[in-house]
């Protein structure tokens, strides 16, 4: 028995509310640069700097012990996780206020605290800021070359009005996500990298099926004011979008819940994403063609109402 949370007939019209949806988009893009230009971002060990230290325990390491117990050394942000095996721990420490003199007295009072439940040190590093500026530079990097990659992809297979909107709609979930994490302070580590890139990548599939269908039914209603023949694509779409965004927010908020704090931002991440991706492709990136407009949609044309009327039928036998 298929699940319809949504009916297929649904007739919302989103796109006479577009300029709403314009206005609540500009509004939060504005703030979130407001916060990253004023507050910034909470940045982790991975590029701020720190200690990293692998250890390897007597036995099955307790994580919740050695949290506590490094936790309330006053050094800031720790964090550890199993590495590997259950009695290998890897611990990171943020960056300590001075020179590398700050750092090594912290690693001091760091292994002070660790004696008697660390058999072995296997590794002991000190994570400088030209490191960290790689880093940096290598996400910028990864996240420039990505939205390439998907403005390409996206102008080959429609046409650069979508890929345009596609690129909008990407930028404008990611700077909405950062400027939350800016908000909370949530820390900004590169699990969260890895969680943005997969933002894109969520969003573009769900903008991509809704596109599919404005490019179908294009072709099946030429005659057709476009603001209907999106809302139109948008409905015949909307049980599909709901029902993958709710589904996969269950397991995003499963993450939340057991996946500790470890991937902790990670999870955040994609909480957010899923839920303004899944605003950005029904009420940002279609609604933008509008602006954009759209190919010719008369050339080969042999269209006429009955015509239609008749591919309406084969559309409405098609949902989404």
């Amino acid at each position: 028995m298929a699940l319809h949370l949504i009916p297929d007939d649904t007739h919302v019209g989103f796109i006479p509310r577009r300029r709403l949806f314009y206005a609540l988009s500009i509004g939060l893009i504005l703030a979130s640069v407001a916060l990253l230009a004023g507050r910034g971002l909470n940045f982790g060990i991975d590029f701020a700097g720190g200690i990293v230290l692998e250890v390897e325990t007597a036995g099955p390491a307790n994580l919740g012990q050695l949290r506590a117990d490094l936790g309330g050394l006053g050094l800031g942000a720790v964090s550890l996780q199993e590495f590997g095996r259950e009695d290998v721990v890897l611990i990171r420490i943020q960056r300590q206020p001075g020179g590398d003199e700050a750092q090594t007295a912290a690693l001091e009072v760091v292994r002070a605290a660790l004696e008697g439940d660390v058999a072995d040190y296997r590794r002991t590093e000190l994570v400088g800021p030209t490191v960290s500026a790689d880093l940096i530079r290598d996400g910028i990097i990864a996240f420039t070359l990505a939205m390439l990659a998907i403005l390409i992809y996206i102008w080959l297979r429609f046409e650069w009005q979508f890929s345009v909107a596609a690129i909008i709609a990407l930028c404008h979930d990611v700077v909405i996500t950062l400027g939350v994490f800016s908000l909370m302070g949530w820390q900004f580590d590169l699990s969260t990298v890895a969680a943005v890139l997969t933002i894109a990548g969520y969003s573009i599939n769900d903008t991509v099926v809704v596109f599919d269908r404005v490019r179908e039914i294009l072709r099946k209603y030429r005659r057709m004011e476009l603001g209907e023949l999106f809302d139109k694509a948008i409905n015949e779409t909307l049980s599909r979008t709901v029902i993958t965004a709710l589904t996969t927010l269950l397991a995003v908020i499963a993450l939340i819940a057991l996946g500790g704090e470890v991937i902790r931002g990670f999870a955040n991440a994609l909480l957010l994403g899923v839920v303004i991706g899944t605003y950005s492709s029904i009420c940002l990136a279609v609604p933008l063609l509008l602006i954009f407009g759209v190919g010719d949609r008369t050339a080969g044309s042999g269209g006429n109402a009955a015509g239609e009327a008749a591919s309406g039928a084969d559309t409405d036998a098609e949902p989404g």
